[in-house]
Order: structure tokens, then C-alpha cells, then sequence
């Protein structure tokens, strides 16, 4: 088999080279030249093999996203398909697919989780679209995931939009998950009398315990890379899937408060000094007389 990527960066570039490992030819382009093996976008839909030409895009979502599709749909014919393996709105999944299935493209969503340990471990898959199209793409499916039984590293959830759908929802967990270890962390750290070794504590837990993850490994691995955090800034960005996590439970009326709680707490990172703090400050000052400090002292 042969498929084009597109997008060479931390991920697309590691799921090419763990293609080609299982077997199958890649041809990459990037909008970089320097990582790119094709100039154009047409250069990549000529030296596919046809009929049936597949094509992975992983770049960022929006406006990067959209060029590139607006572009494959000039460039490719009936019957070829495209997967989208970035993190799209599902929304915008389907809206890309509508667009591309005027001129017999198909296409499919792909929510892509692994990071960039992916490349050595496998990818956990998040899959939308049609029956047909999902298993004519099985063979890159089963080279991506990791080892063992299929259904625990790949999904085919539903129609388009139902994979990068569980991916916005995995990525919300995600948040919450990092925020409990985040707030474990600091509580153990404020005890320092009792606990003079946090990272022996988290490193314990990483057998027998119930709390036991990938991500308390990576927790591990951080605070022996770095010490106390002490290289690394307080500031946290959010990719936008929190949100869209967010909105879409208030959409659906489902209670999410770990993962707004989460997401929050993101927020609050970003600010150098919270005016509602200061507020809450002033009103305990107001009614109950209780001691502030002075803005130089914060």
C-alpha cells in the first residue's frame, strides 16, 4: 500500500516513519521544503498509485486544515479519500466531507492519540466515516496502532465527525486527569516536613496502586527530568478541545465539572495577578475586617 502525508511535523513525520516500518510506502509533503519529498500538493497526488488514492493530513486545525483540503479537492479524483487526523471540530468534519463528496472524494475523521511517543509505542485511533472506506484503510490503521488485540488501540466510532467527536471528549478526561496529578503534587510539596521526597511518593504509586497511568509514568519522568519544576513556567495553554468538550456537555446538558474545573484552572495560570482574587481580598476586608497585603507584596 501507499499513502500520502501531509504534515511532517512532530506528528505527521513520526506516523510516516512507523508506516513505513509496517511496510507501507509513504510520500510526504510539507509546507516546509526542507522536510518536504514533493513540491506541491499536486506533485503528492501524482506519485500515488491509482485508483483509490489515500492521503493523511496532519496539520493544525482551521484555517491550515481547510487550505489543505480545499486544495486536495482540486487535486484528487473519485474514489480517492482523504483522512483528516488532526484535531478538527467534528462539526467542520462534516462540513469538509459534504464539500469533498461533490467531486467522489471520500472522507474520514481520525482522532490520533500518542503524542510524540506514538512513533515506538503505537497511536490510540479514533475513526469516522463509512463502512467502505474504513476498511479499505485498515491496513494503515493496524501499522499506526500499538500491538495487540485491535479493538484496545482502534475505534471505528460512527459516521464522519465521530472519531475527532471521541477525541474532543478523550482530551477533555485528559485535562481532568492532568489536574488531579497537578493538584496531588502541590498538596504533597505543601508538606514538606512530612513528605520530604514527592517524587519517591508519585514513583511508588506507579505499581499496585489504583491511580496507576500512562500519564503518572510521564508524571515521573517529569519530576526527575526537573526537579521541583523549577525550569519550567506556571503558564498553561489549552489546545481548544477542552472547550469544545465544554460546550458541547452544555449542549447536552451533562454535568462536566472536573473538566471545567480543569480547564480553569488553565485560565488562571495565564494570569501574572487575578483581579477577581483582588476582589475576593477587598470583600473579606469590607465585612469582616480580615488583613490584606499590599499589592508590592503579592
Amino acid at each position: 500500500m501507499h499513502i500520502g502525508m501531509v504534515g511532517l511535523g512532530r506528528m505527521g513525520g513520526n506516523m510516516a516513519e512507523r508506516l513505513r516500518a509496517a511496510g507501507i510506502e509513504v510520500t510526504g509533503y510539507d509546507a516546509n521544503p526542507q522536510n518536504s519529498e514533493v513540491a506541491t500538493l499536486a506533485d503528492l497526488a501524482a506519485a500515488l498509485p491509482q485508483p483509490r488514492r489515500v492521503v493523511w493530513v496532519m496539520v493544525p486545525a482551521g484555517a491550515p486544515t481547510a487550505a489543505v483540503l480545499e486544495e486536495l479537492g482540486r487535486v484528487l479524483d473519485e474514489g480517492d479519500i482523504v483522512i483528516e487526523g488532526g484535531n478538527s471540530h467534528f462539526e467542520a468534519d462534516q462540513a469538509n466531507a459534504a464539500k469533498l463528496a461533490e467531486r467522489g472524494i471520500g472522507y474520514v475523521d481520525v482522532g490520533v492519540s500518542g503524542g510524540v511517543w506514538g512513533r515506538e509505542n503505537g497511536y490510540g485511533l479514533m475513526a469516522g466515516g463509512s463502512d467502505v472506506d474504513i476498511e479499505t484503510l485498515m491496513p494503515v490503521f493496524d501499522a499506526l496502532r500499538p500491538e495487540g488485540p485491535r479493538e484496545e488501540g482502534f475505534v471505528h466510532v460512527g459516521p464522519v465527525g465521530a472519531g475527532h467527536y471521541a477525541k474532543m471528549v478523550h482530551n477533555g478526561i485528559e485535562y481532568g486527569l492532568m489536574q488531579a496529578y497537578a493538584e496531588g503534587y502541590e498538596l504533597l510539596e505543601a508538606r514538606d516536613d512530612l513528605v520530604p521526597d514527592v517524587g519517591a511518593v508519585f514513583t511508588a504509586w506507579q505499581r499496585g496502586t489504583v491511580v496507576r497511568s500512562w500519564l503518572l509514568d510521564l508524571m515521573v519522568r517529569a519530576i526527575k527530568t526537573d526537579p521541583g519544576f523549577e525550569e519550567i513556567s506556571d503558564w498553561v495553554d489549552d489546545s481548544g478541545e477542552g472547550r469544545w468538550t465544554i460546550e458541547e456537555a452544555i449542549n447536552s446538558a451533562v454535568p462536566v465539572p472536573v473538566i471545567s474545573a480543569a480547564l480553569f484552572a488553565r485560565f488562571s495560570s495565564r494570569q501574572p495577578s487575578s483581579p477577581a482574587m483582588r476582589a475576593v481580598a477587598a470583600l473579606r476586608q469590607q465585612f469582616g475586617g480580615h488583613a490584606t497585603k499590599a499589592a508590592q507584596q503579592a
